[in-house]
């Protein structure tokens, strides 16, 4: 939008918050009452919900579980890093020893361009490129997350769980997805691993998109499909609304709550089998 096409949205959100909203809650229903005016556009309103409500998710939520996570070997030839590199898409590998708890640093991709654009015979030292590894807790709140990663300008954490074992790992952009949405590149795609995400405490994330059949597969369940294509359909119509972030309610022998939603559709959610857990 123009200047002359009218105020930007910034100063349009200037006039909405002129209403003094007295908490969070009432922001937001301010915020959404002027989308529906015409005052905020949607997809602003979703990205000012998505950094009200990063706060209230934990590192344990959105991490890439342990056995998901792409590694090269300490003892692996460069060579073997190489088809690692290529075939994942990556640009930051965790470096592991004998296995997955000894994360001895962090491997990047263009630290391996050098020593493949020479014809120097050397032996490529992994500890004179390796990055320090940067350890963080399932419980941490994604804000302060956000706020240490810019800090000192880390790009991924090593998360581990009350034990000291490694449960996955998380990146800079997993915690700006929660806020702006999926940010998608040439190497994404809606493969059938990147669906359902088993976490440490018995919990699940899964995406809203998650075909029911793959569910079906991954639960050991039979529900149906014939009135719905996807787990998101699902949960809609057991609330009988589009349900906003924070909402939560059992079905199908299950515990739903949604992590993240926008005005037109619900992208993630934190499932647990069984229909007697407390949020």
């Amino acid at each position: 939008m123009s200047s002359r096409d009218g105020p930007n949205w910034l100063e349009r959100l200037g006039q909405v918050l002129s209403g003094e909203p007295q908490n969070r809650d009432e922001l937001v229903a301010i915020l959404r009452d002027a989308q529906a005016r015409g005052m905020v556009d949607v997809d602003v309103l979703a990205i000012v919900e998505g950094a009200l409500h990063v706060g209230d998710l934990q590192v344990r939520d959105i991490m890439i579980p342990r056995s998901q996570m792409v590694v090269v070997r300490a003892d692996a030839a460069p060579e073997e890093f190489v088809k690692v590199v290529v075939e994942s898409g990556h640009s930051r590998f965790p470096v592991v020893g004998d296995n997955r708890d000894h994360v001895e640093g962090v491997l990047l991709a263009k630290d391996l361009l050098a020593y493949f654009a020479t014809d120097d015979e050397e032996i490529l030292d992994l500890d004179d490129v390796m990055r320090p590894v940067v350890y963080v807790p399932e419980s941490k709140r994604l804000n302060v997350l956000l706020a240490e990663f810019r800090a000192n300008r880390n790009h991924m954490a090593i998360v581990v769980d009350e034990y000291g074992g490694v449960a996955g790992l998380v990146t800079i952009e997993d915690v700006i997805e929660q806020i702006v949405g999926e940010i998608d590149d040439e190497h994404d795609g809606e493969d059938e691993e990147g669906y359902i995400r088993r976490q440490s405490n018995g919990e699940h994330t899964v995406k809203a998109l998650t075909p029911i059949e793959d569910f079906n597969e991954f639960f050991h369940t039979s529900i149906g499909d014939d009135e719905f294509d996807t787990v998101g359909g699902l949960v809609i119509k057991a609330f009988g609304h589009l349900p906003k972030r924070g909402e939560s309610m059992e079905a199908e022998g299950f515990h739903f709550h949604v992590l993240r939603a926008d005005q037109r559709r619900v992208h993630l959610l934190r499932v647990v089998p069984g229909t007697s857990v407390d949020d």
